[in-house]
C-alpha cells in the first residue's frame, strides 16, 4: 500500500542468492524491512516459478504444530484426511516448482527449520525464502543479513534528488502522506538527516517518526528521541501488532531471547560504538553470567539480530575485520531498550564502573605501547575504542567521587589526543576534569602538563603558560620529579613557539637532565630531544641541531618508534634545506608526511606539507626552475589543514619563516591572479588528496622508507582493566 524505497543493491544480491540456493533466510533486527524486501524479491522472481510464489504469514501462528497447516492454508491446499500436513504438502507439490515465502519465523524458528528441511529434501523443484530475526539453521540455508537504510550525509546542505540517502527519501515519502506539501529542502535537509541517523536508519522507526509530523516539527521529533519508545507509536492499524509501535517491535525480539540473553543484552547497552569479545567478557560477566558463557551468548544475540557484527573500520577494505579481531555493536535503538532494562534491574552504575575500568585499562596500556614498534596498532586500537573512551570520560565527569579518575583517564590519553589528531577534543575533556577537582594530586599534575602541551600546539600560550607553571609549582611542592620534568619540558615548547629559542634550549636541556635522572625514556623524551634540535637550528647552530636530531633517529630506530621519528625527519628536512641539499630534504619531508598520515597526526602532516611547499620553489635540478604553482597548491592545502589544528604555525614568527619565504618567492614569480588561483586550488583539497599531492601525486614516498630492520613483533597482550569495582 506504500511505495518501496531504495534497496536496489539488496534486491540484486537477494535475487542472485535465490537463483543459486534453495533456502535463503533474510535476517535483521525488527523493523528493518525484511518482509518488504522478501515480498519484492519474490515478486521479481515470479517468472522463474511456474507454480507460483506463495506467502505464508508465520507471525500470527503461535503453536509450532500449526506451521504446516498455515502453509497448507496459504497455498490453498485442502485435505480432509488425518494425514500430517507434511505428507499432504509433499504429495500435492510433487513435480512442481513453487517459491514459498515464510515470513516472520523467529518465534517458531525450530518448527520452520524442520518443515523447510523436510519439504526441500522431498521436493527438488521447491525453493524457500524465509524472513526471521534469527537464522533457521537448517541444512543448506544461505543467510542474507539486511542492514538499516543508509542515512547520509547530504553534501553541503544541497539536495540532489538522485543523491538523497534512502532513509531520508523514505521519511520524505511517508511525510507527504500526512503533510502533502512536505519536501526535503536545503533548509530542512540537515535536520531530517540527523533525525534519520538518530533512528539508525531503521525503516519502521523512520515511518513512525514521519507520522508524528501531524503535530511536531522535524526538530521537535529529534529533541524527543531520548524517549523514542514513547514517541514512536501510532503506526498503521492494519499492520501486525508487533509493527505498530517501536516498543512492541523491539519487545518482540526481547521475548524471543532466553533469560541469560536478555541479561547480556541489557549489560551490553553500556557500550558506545563497537566493542570486542574480551571487553564484553570483562564488563558483562558476573552476577548470573559466567565469562566462558559469553561467546555462545553473543553468538545467539547475533543470530537473533540483536547484536550486529561491525563493518570494516575506517581505512580498511569493506568486509575486512580490524587487526584485533571481530568487533560488535548494538544499534542505538536496541541499545536504549537494553539500557532501560539495565536500569530497571538496578545494575546500571555497577556496569558503568566496570566499563570505565576496562577503558581506563585500554588507555593505560596504549600509553605504554605508544613507545615502541606497536605504535600504529595502538593508534588503531585506541581509535576503535574512541566512542567508549568518551562514554567512560563522561561517566567519570558526571559521577561524584570519580573526578580523579577523570583526570587520570584524560591525561593518560595524551598520546591519542596529540598523536592522532584530536587536540580540540582532548582539551575539552581536560578542561572539564581540571575544573572539577583542584586537589594537587599526581593525576592533576599530569592533566596540567598535558593541557599545557596541547594548548601550546594550538598556539594558545595564554592557557598553556599558567597551566605549566601550576604543574611546576605543584611538582616542586610535592616532590613529584616526573611531573617536574614534563612541566619544564613543555615550558620549553611554549618558549620555542613564543620565539625564544635560546630560552627554549635551556628548558629542554634541563628537562632532558630530569628525564635521565629518573630513568624516563619514551616518545615524550624523544620529542624533547627533537625540540632541542629545532631550537638549535633556529639559532643558526646546524651542527648542534643535527647532533640532537641524529640521537632522536638512532633511538627511534632502536625501539621501532615512528611517531617521534616522523617529526625528526621534518626537522632534518629543514636542516638539509638550510644546507642546500634540496633532494634529501624533499625525500625526508615526504616521508614525514607519509608517517604522520598513518597516525592521522594533523600537526605533523601540515608542518611537513608547508615545508614541501617551500622546497617546490627550489630548482629541481641543474637548469630546472622550481614549481611555484605547485608551491602555492601545497600552501593552500596546508592552510585548510591548519584550520583543523589551531593557530597556523602556533602563532610563531620563527616557525612561520619557511612559509613566508615560500610566499615571497611565489609572489615574485607569479601574477596576482595565479598566486590566488593556485592557492585556492590547494585549499579545495581534502586531507587525503592533500597528502597524495604532497607525496608526488601517487601516494608513495620516494623517501627513506620505514624504519630499517624491524624485529618480529609478538601479538600484543590484551589491556588489563584498571580499577577496583
Amino acid at each position: 500500500m506504500t511505495s518501496f524505497v531504495g534497496r536496489h543493491e539488496e534486491l540484486t544480491a537477494l535475487a542472485g542468492l535465490l537463483a543459486a540456493s534453495r533456502l535463503v533466510t533474510v535476517t535483521g533486527p525488527g523493523g528493518v524491512g525484511k518482509s518488504r524486501l522478501a515480498l519484492r524479491a519474490a515478486a521479481r522472481a515470479a517468472g522463474a516459478f511456474p507454480d507460483g510464489t506463495w506467502l505464508v504469514e508465520v507471525a500470527p501462528v503461535r503453536d509450532p504444530l500449526l506451521v504446516g497447516h498455515a502453509v497448507l492454508e496459504a497455498l490453498r491446499l485442502t485435505d480432509g484426511t488425518a494425514r500430517p500436513p507434511l505428507d499432504v504438502l509433499t504429495e500435492q507439490l510433487a513435480g512442481r516448482r513453487p517459491l514459498i515465502v515464510l515470513d516472520g519465523c523467529e518465534h517458531l524458528v525450530e518448527a520452520c527449520a524442520e518443515l523447510a528441511d523436510a519439504l526441500l529434501r522431498a521436493l527438488p523443484g521447491l525453493r524457500v525464502l524465509a524472513t526471521s530475526r534469527a537464522a533457521l539453521r537448517a541444512r543448506g540455508e544461505h543467510l542474507f543479513t539486511l542492514a538499516p537504510l543508509p542515512v547520509g550525509p547530504l553534501t553541503g546542505g544541497r539536495v540532489d534528488p538522485g543523491a538523497v540517502p534512502d532513509a531520508v527519501r523514505l521519511f520524505s515519502d511517508r511525510a507527504r502522506a500526512v503533510l502533502p506539501s512536505f519536501e526535503v529542502t536545503p533548509a530542512n535537509a540537515e535536520a531530517i538527516t540527523q533525525l534519520c541517523r538518530r533512528l539508525d536508519g531503521i525503516p519502521l522507526a523512520v515511518e513512525l517518526a514521519a507520522g508524528r509530523l501531524r503535530a511536531l516539527s522535524v526538530e521537535q521529533i529529534t529533541a524527543r528521541l531520548d524517549d523514542r519508545f514513547r514517541l514512536l507509536t501510532g503506526g498503521d492499524r492494519t499492520a501486525l501488532p508487533r509493527h505498530q509501535t517501536l516498543r512492541t517491535t523491539i519487545g518482540w525480539s526481547h521475548e524471543l531471547c532466553t533469560v541469560q540473553e536478555r541479561l547480556l543484552w541489557a549489560r551490553l547497552s553500556v557500550f558506545a560504538g563497537t566493542f570486542d569479545l574480551e571487553a564484553a567478557e570483562y564488563v558483562c560477566a558476573g552476577a548470573g553470567l559466567e565469562a566462558d558463557e559469553l561467546l555462545d551468548l553473543v553468538s545467539e544475540l547475533i543470530n537473533k539480530s540483536v547484536v550486529m557484527r561491525a563493518g570494516a573500520p575506517p581505512g580498511r577494505p569493506a568486509g575486512e575485520d580490524c587487526a584485533f579481531g571481530v568487533r560488535f555493536r548494538l544499534l542505538d535503538t536496541l541499545r536504549e531498550y537494553g539500557l532501560q532494562w539495565l536500569r530497571a534491574a538496578g545494575e546500571e552504575q555497577r556496569l558503568l564502573r566496570r566499563h570505565r575500568d576496562w577503558y581506563l585499562g585500554v588507555a593505560t596500556w596504549g600509553e605504554v605501547e605508544w613507545f615502541g614498534p606497536r605504535q600504529f596498532e595502538t593508534a588503531e586500537r585506541t581509535g576503535l575504542a574512541h566512542a567508549n573512551l568518551r562514554a567512560a570520560l563522561e561517566f567519570c565527569l558526571a559521577e561524584p567521587g570519580e573526578e580523579q579518575l577523570a583526570l587520570r583517564l584524560a591525561g593518560t590519553l595524551w598520546f591519542y589526543w596529540v598523536g592522532c589528531g584530536h587536540l580540540g577534543e582532548g582539551r575539552h575533556w581536560l578542561d572539564r576534569a581540571l575544573a572539577l577537582d583542584p586537589e594537587p594530586t599526581e593525576a592533576r599534575a599530569k592533566a596540567l602538563w598535558v593541557t599545557g602541551y596541547m594548548a601550546t600546539l594550538q598556539g594558545d600560550l595564554v592557557t598553556a603558560r599558567p597551566a605549566l607553571e601550576e604543574c611546576r609549582r605543584q611538582a616542586l611542592a610535592t616532590g613529584d620529579d616526573r611531573a617536574l620534568a614534563y612541566a619544564v619540558h613543555r615550558q620549553g615548547c611554549a618558549a620555542l613557539i613564543g620565539d625564544e629559542p635560546a630560552r627554549a634550549a635551556e628548558l629542554f636541556e634541563e628537562a632532558i637532565w630530569h628525564y635521565r635522572a629518573i630513568g624516563e625514556l619514551n616518545s615524550n623524551v624523544l620529542m624533547a630531544m627533537f625540540e632541542l634540535g629545532i631550537a638549535y637550528l633556529f639559532q643558526g647552530d646546524r651542527e648542534g641541531g643535527e647532533a640532537w636530531l641524529g640521537q632522536v633517529r638512532e633511538v627511534c630506530e632502536e625501539h621501532g618508534e615512528q611517531w617521534a621519528y616522523a617529526y625528526g625527519l621534518y626537522a632534518l628536512a629543514y636542516s638539509h634545506w638550510l644546507n642546500g641539499d634540496v633532494r634529501l630534504a624533499r625525500a625526508q619531508a615526504r616521508e614525514s608526511v607519509r608517517l604522520n598520515h598513518l597516525f592521522h597526526d594533523l600537526l605533523g602532516i601540515v608542518l611537513a606539507i608547508d615545508l614541501l611547499a617551500l622546497l617546490q620553489t627550489e630548482p629541481a635540478g641543474p637548469g630546472e626552475p622550481g614549481d611555484l604553482r605547485e608551491a602555492r597548491v601545497l600552501q593552500g592545502a596546508a592552510h585548510r589543514i591548519w584550520q583543523a589544528v589551531g593557530k597556523p604555525f602556533f602563532g610563531s614568527r620563527t616557525f612561520n619563516g619557511p612559509h613566508r619565504a615560500c610566499e615571497e618567492r611565489a609572489r615574485a614569480g607569479l601574477t596576482e591572479q595565479e598566486f590566488a588561483d593556485w592557492f585556492d586550488r590547494g585549499a579545495r583539497l581534502d586531507l587525503a588528496a592533500a597528502v597524495r599531492r604532497a607525496l608526488g601525486g601517487d601516494g608513495r614516498s620516494d623517501g627513506p622508507g620505514p624504519l630499517p630492520g624491524p624485529r618480529p613483533v609478538p601479538p600484543a597482550p590484551q589491556p588489563a582493566p584498571v580499577g577496583n569495582s
